[in-house]
């Protein structure tokens, strides 16, 4: 009685799939090749079906190749009888067309057989199906419990996993979990990240200037050159923000090496009114404290800040007090760190909120939010603490802004909700 033959049962190598590829051009027959590898006929024939690569015939020389087509005519669409031809090389064994010797006149779909292909696809379907989620269930609930409520008040989830260091996965994992829906039983889905929004298309973004304002030995060359001359004056980016045309406005500031940010409230949009906010800071900081850091501002070329000798003398005693540069037309770019910033602001002071009733005390409850809330291009710190570090408490306090803790901080509109109107 014979034995029945046995198997090793491994995974087939580039080796072996090499090999099944040389059989397949020597015109072997699957248990040939079988036998050349130790492996069962069947574990040829499903490795050559499964990753053999397709190769349509020229469908407009040979549309219709049914085996009745010369009984019929030239028939050129399918009917009940329609046969295609067979190939016993392709169809049967060994499954594919390397190296036919009747390749040139062939008119048939092609299957082709490629080694090294067929191990990609097996390497790539080897990873999917361990690909999984590396959580247990109490570390799943755990994480959520942790995020939700913090997502709810506006953080990111870099600011949450800087406050949390027992959340041990990467920025990129969490948000590939929230997206896989992972956390949908805590309540996290795509729309709790803050970056989940919708963005408006502007209409006539770009509008002439009315009035021509020479800017001579304030462009953003001039910027560049003083700085390579004055490499240790910082520089603050002044900008403003609003949400009707009519007011309030916010003229807002940010330290170049801190992104320290703070805002001053303005009932009027000229360079009068965004001057004497000038005349506050120097009055509140003192003419020293105001001279170590507001002596280099860059901003943009809006109408409010045109009249430059305003911002460079001080109203009062006509003494000079800031060097003021402006960026070139349409390149908020230039003055990026004030710009990016605005993000957080708007995350609280969003586009469609009303706020005719906001005080100055309110912008500085937003501001302490926003500069307690940690950034990765600040290696984790927040820039109360990069602010504090660099310059003291001094500026911080006569500013009055206040530390908030991490957990604490909220970056939606419902921390200034006592203004909405009634």
């Amino acid at each position: 009685m014979s034995q029945k033959p046995t198997y090793d049962n491994k995974h087939l190598s580039l080796d072996e799939r090499t090999i099944i590829q040389k059989g397949i051009e020597n015109r072997c027959n699957k248990v040939d090749i079988a036998r050349t590898l130790g492996k069962d006929p069947t574990t040829i024939a499903k490795e050559i079906r499964k990753h053999r690569e397709f190769k349509s015939r020229n469908v407009n020389l040979y549309p219709n190749l049914c085996i009745h087509r010369k009984e019929c005519g030239n028939c050129f669409k399918k009917c009940e009888l329609y046969q295609e031809p067979i190939c016993k090389m392709r169809d049967r064994s060994p499954g594919a067309c390397n190296k036919c010797p009747k390749m040139a006149s062939c008119h048939l779909d092609k299957y082709f057989y490629n080694a090294s292909h067929s191990n990609q696809e097996y390497l790539e379907e080897l990873v999917d199906s361990r690909t999984g989620i590396n959580l247990t269930t109490s570390e799943k609930k755990q994480i959520g419990t942790i995020m939700a409520p913090l997502l709810k008040q506006g953080q990111s989830v870099y600011q949450i996993l800087s406050s949390h260091p027992e959340i041990t996965q990467c920025e990129k994992t969490i948000y590939n979990y929230i997206e896989m829906g992972v956390f949908k039983d805590e309540g996290i889905d795509v729309f709790s990240l803050k970056e989940q929004v919708s963005r408006k298309q502007f209409k006539n973004k770009y509008k002439k200037r009315k009035n021509i304002v020479n800017y001579e030995g304030r462009k953003y060359d001039d910027y560049i050159k003083f700085k390579d001359e004055n490499p240790n004056i910082p520089t603050i980016e002044m900008d403003t923000v609003y949400n009707k045309q009519s007011g309030p406005y916010i003229q807002t500031f940010i330290f170049e090496k801190t992104m320290f940010m703070f805002g001053l409230l303005h009932q009027e949009k000229t360079s009068l009114s965004m001057a004497n906010g000038l005349e506050k800071l120097e009055n509140d900081l003192g003419h020293d404290l105001y001279r170590t850091h507001f002596s280099l501002i860059l901003t943009d070329r809006g109408v409010e800040f045109q009249t430059h000798k305003l911002f460079e003398f001080n109203i009062e005693t006509g003494e000079f007090r800031t060097n003021i540069f402006y960026c070139d037309p349409m390149q908020s770019s230039q003055k990026s760190r004030v710009e990016n910033n605005h993000n957080y602001l708007r995350d609280i002071i969003t586009n469609d909120l009303d706020i005719t009733n906001i005080t100055q005390d309110d912008l500085d409850l937003v501001f302490s939010h926003i500069n307690s809330t940690p950034r990765e291009s600040l290696n984790g710190k927040t820039p109360f603490e990069l602010q504090n570090f660099l310059y003291g408490e001094e500026v911080i306090k006569k500013l009055n802004i206040k530390q908030v803790k991490r957990d604490e901080v909220i970056l939606k509109p419902y921390l200034i909700k006592h203004i909405y109107k009634k």
